[in-house]
């Protein structure tokens, strides 16, 4: 099976890269390495997958692997048809693992012109590609944030996702309709993702598990919105994988066209137990400050993961606390703290 995984040098997708090399599979990793957060990061996760940041600064340019003979990148707009067709059309791609798009709920308010460029336009050209070159099959990245201000727990696939409150969740919301009208009209498969709060080493600096541990190193105040009144579904990125390659692999699997699957943890943890735990692995008092509710943020997210236990016998296992001591354990190591 050949496999292309965009957002390939983002987070999850590092890791499902990793994971499917490792397996044996053939993989096309695709990103455009934007600015939104440190490149370096980015170029240090492609740097474990064996391509180098010299070759990987170059648009366009198909970089094979110093590691992973199964592996290849490319960086790529997906707002570039014509090079996204290109490579479609130059690669047997089987399976599409689509993870790449604008990330970021707050940042999503400042900058919306990006969301539509990137999780809209970049969406549909993705779509056209697998209609256009039998694809057998697209997983793509959808969230929790589609579900909005709903009070009803945990959170189901069936609940109505009709009233998201930031633009980000409307994009993602967006995707899923999209992806159900390209199953119903052109008969391919499509499943979608919704992750819940991902956290893990080389995890996300905008995220808040990244945010907490630099600054209670550092001495500086964290801050802790809605006065801390908020719970978390965590979920620790080797939980997430293990999700997401069990959906590619069972492609053949005899189902609906279309479905969607939240990826969860399924316990809720409440923030400031979260910022608790970081507190004990650090062995130091964290400085906060309690702030009002965020604009677009929720209160609280809980991941009803029975269908996936259900369909892929996945069902996430990874406490909180062996999660927090992994991610602190790399932080020190990556930034030699």
């Amino acid at each position: 099976m050949r496999v292309l995984v965009t957002g390939g040098a983002g987070f999850i997708g590092f890791y499902t890269i990793k994971k499917l090399l490792q397996k044996g599979y053939q993989v096309i990793g695709l990103d455009n390495v934007n600015d939104y957060y440190s490149t370096q990061l980015k170029f240090d996760r492609l740097k474990e997958l064996g391509i180098l940041k010299s070759d990987a600064q170059k648009f366009n340019n198909k970089v094979y692997s110093e590691t992973f003979s199964n592996f290849t990148f490319i960086r790529l707009n997906l707002e570039d048809k014509n090079s996204l067709d290109h490579l479609f059309e130059e690669e047997a791609i089987n399976v599409v693992c689509h993870l790449g798009a604008q990330a970021g709920v707050r940042y999503s308010i400042e900058n919306p012109k990006t969301y539509i460029e990137s999780n809209i336009n970049g969406f549909f050209n993705v779509l056209e590609c697998c209609r256009n070159f039998n694809i057998n099959h697209l997983v793509y990245a959808s969230s929790s944030s589609v579900y909005g201000l709903n009070k009803e727990v945990p959170f189901k696939t069936s609940d109505n996702v009709d009233f998201p409150i930031s633009l980000y969740a409307a994009t993602k919301k967006s995707n899923e309709l999209m992806a159900y009208t390209y199953s119903h009209l052109y008969n391919f498969k499509t499943t979608g993702l919704r992750f819940f709060t991902v956290y893990g080493p080389w995890g996300r600096p905008d995220m808040a598990m990244f945010l907490f541990t630099q600054n209670i190193i550092k001495n500086k105040t964290i801050r802790v919105f809605n006065n801390g009144k908020m719970e978390r579904d965590f979920t620790y990125i080797d939980d997430i994988v293990e999700g997401v390659i069990r959906i590619i692999e069972n492609t053949k699997k005899e189902r609906v066209n279309y479905k969607v699957y939240n990826i969860g943890h399924g316990k809720p943890v409440k923030l400031l137990d979260f910022i608790s735990t970081i507190e004990t692995k650090l062995n130091k008092k964290a400085i906060k400050e309690f702030l009002p509710n965020q604009p677009g943020d929720v209160t609280r997210t809980w991941a009803d993961v029975s269908d996936l236990v259900r369909d892929y016998g996945h069902e996430p296992k990874i406490s909180i606390t062996d999660g927090v001591a992994s991610f602190i354990n790399w932080y020190k190591k990556y930034y030699k703290t």
